[in-house]
């Protein structure tokens, strides 16, 4: 045949073969799903500060051991109430001219996912202690340090946001440790990623392959499903702030050991700061409405008010799901007047 004769028509129908196959593959497919697929209803696009953040959060390689993508598989239920589905990334667009989408669904999890971090951990304080350095509130971790993204302030002005930074982590010479804009554009990202709720009509993948208790417990050991479910809701909302000795950090998180709120017979404080959270004054970082965030029922906050009860030393009265929930209903009638 001529055409493999001559090079110039040759490369011509390879280019023009090229084009047709990249355009009813990728492109008219691409332009389809794009116009097929929506955000949820009560998405909430990202702010400023937050879009600011998560070119931080790229700028930095976060991508590389962080995922945003909660698979329908059991052991991904942690990482958010439902498996990811294709309107939760409807709302990601081309950041610029030069930056793709940029999904950042991530191809490995060397850290935690983050696809609903907003919602598991919405504390200011904790993300800015932890982005200085990991290590402070996670002993076991295995992320860099950024504290480069920090400053040192001898006297820190009132619009400064000082991290609350454990007492001997930081030479008094240096000062106060102070965020920078881009720490809290970064944190501000962070606490925006959260899983959007299905329309009421809309039913949400399952989560397959459940785990069994025997494989769990090995099949030899008896263990009571309420104090089970406390130790891995403190293990999982809890200890990153609290420490699992239950000890907290000095400056920067209370402890729950030999807490007298933890003890006390008058419960109703102590359940009114887990559903909604506290704000130290100064002594301590804000504790988030933990809670009321992770929509606990009264059976859950009973299983981690018990644990903490009765853990790391604390020896206190166990109390029944039906008092916990009477103190729900009087703080929601609270909240409603």
């Amino acid at each position: 045949m001529e055409i493999f004769n001559n090079h110039k028509k040759l490369y011509l129908v390879a280019s023009a073969l090229f084009i047709v196959l990249t355009l009813f593959v990728a492109i008219l497919p691409a332009l389809d799903n794009q116009a097929k697929i929506q955000p949820l209803p009560d998405a909430i696009p990202l702010s400023e500060a937050a879009v600011r953040g998560k070119q931080v959060f790229i700028a930095n390689g976060c991508v590389a051991c962080h995922s945003q993508q909660v698979r329908n598989v059991e052991m991904d239920r942690k990482w958010g109430e439902r498996p990811s589905m294709a309107a939760d990334y409807a709302t990601n667009k081309r950041m610029d001219v030069w930056i793709n989408t940029a999904t950042l669904m991530g191809t490995e999890r060397t850290g935690p996912d983050l696809t609903d971090i907003g919602t598991r951990q919405p504390s200011l304080d904790w993300h800015l202690v932890h982005l200085f350095n990991p290590r402070i509130v996670v002993k076991e971790s295995i992320m860099p340090a950024y504290p480069f993204l920090f400053d040192y302030k001898q006297n820190p002005t009132d619009t400064d946001v000082v991290v609350a930074v454990p007492e001997g982590v930081v030479s008094s010479a240096k000062g106060k440790v102070v965020a920078t804009q881009e720490a809290l554009d970064l944190v501000a990202y962070l606490q925006e990623l959260k899983q959007a709720k299905l329309p009421e009509a809309t039913v949400a993948p399952e989560f397959l392959y459940p785990l069994k208790q025997e494989a769990i417990t090995g099949g030899t050991e008896q263990v009571d499903e309420t104090e089970a479910d406390g130790k891995n809701l403190y293990a999982n909302n809890c200890a990153a702030c609290h420490q699992a000795n239950g000890e907290g950090l000095a400056g920067a998180f209370p402890p729950l050991k030999n807490s007298p709120i933890v003890m006390s017979e008058n419960i109703q404080l102590f359940v009114d700061i887990i559903m909604n959270g506290y704000d130290a004054r100064g002594e301590y970082g804000v504790m988030p409405a933990v809670g009321t965030n992770l929509n606990w029922t009264a059976k859950e906050v009973t299983a981690i008010v018990n644990y903490e009860r009765n853990n790391w030393g604390n020896q206190a009265p166990k109390v029944s799901v039906e008092e916990v929930q009477q103190i729900l209903n009087y703080i929601n009638e609270m909240k409603a007047k």
